[in-house]
């Protein structure tokens, strides 16, 4: 499947076999991809999305991602168990407004690269494809704990994109889960 048809469809017509015949950017034995059509121009997108330090407002298991130069930067990301992991990125290819490329730097927690393309479709939006590829910490065993405690990539990748789109479209996230103060307002039974 060429690039224009893979754009070309909506992303509810995307398919599992979609991401695992996806390329691994960086070589890595896993590798997941996601579409969504945002309501908004590429540059918008892209421009939030090339500052990281954005990121952890739409991706919920990022904690923070320091931002050590243009090129450079720490993730620290939830992992299953209460646990975090930490790795530094580096940016291997930019073309503003359409593609951002990363790749783990040398010696990191965890081996991993991808990329994320901002294709502007008339009338429509923009279509953004992620593409990540990962060696999960503790090989088979890392990767079925991953899933256990939804913290696999493949699901978070979807359900980061979604809320990307909806944070961008509608400047918020909807979400089902009650705050604190919201629970402790709630009446009680007699």
């Amino acid at each position: 499947m060429s690039d224009h048809e893979t754009i070309a469809v909506p992303a509810t017509a995307a398919r599992d076999s979609d991401a695992r015949s996806a390329e691994a950017p960086g070589g890595e034995r896993s590798v997941t991809a996601s579409v969504v059509t945002i309501a908004k121009p590429a540059q918008e997108l892209y421009d939030f999305w090339r500052d990281f330090s954005n990121l952890s407002t739409v991706m919920e298991n990022i904690e923070r991602i320091d931002l050590v130069d243009r090129t450079r930067s720490t993730w620290v990301v939830k992992a299953p168990g209460g646990r975090t992991v930490e790795w530094d990125a580096v940016v291997t290819e930019d073309q503003p407004g359409t593609l951002i490329a990363w790749q783990s730097a040398e010696g990191s927690e965890i081996r991993n690269s991808g990329r994320v393309e901002f294709h502007e479709v008339p009338d429509r939006g923009t279509v953004v494809r992620a593409v990540i590829g990962y060696d999960p910490p503790g090989g088979l065993i890392g990767e079925l704990l991953a899933k256990l405690f939804q913290r696999e990539p493949a699901l978070q990748a979807r359900r980061d994109l979604r809320r990307f789109k909806q944070f961008m479209e509608t400047g918020e996230i909807s979400t089902s889960a009650r705050t604190r103060a919201e629970a402790t307002d709630l009446p009680t039974a007699a």
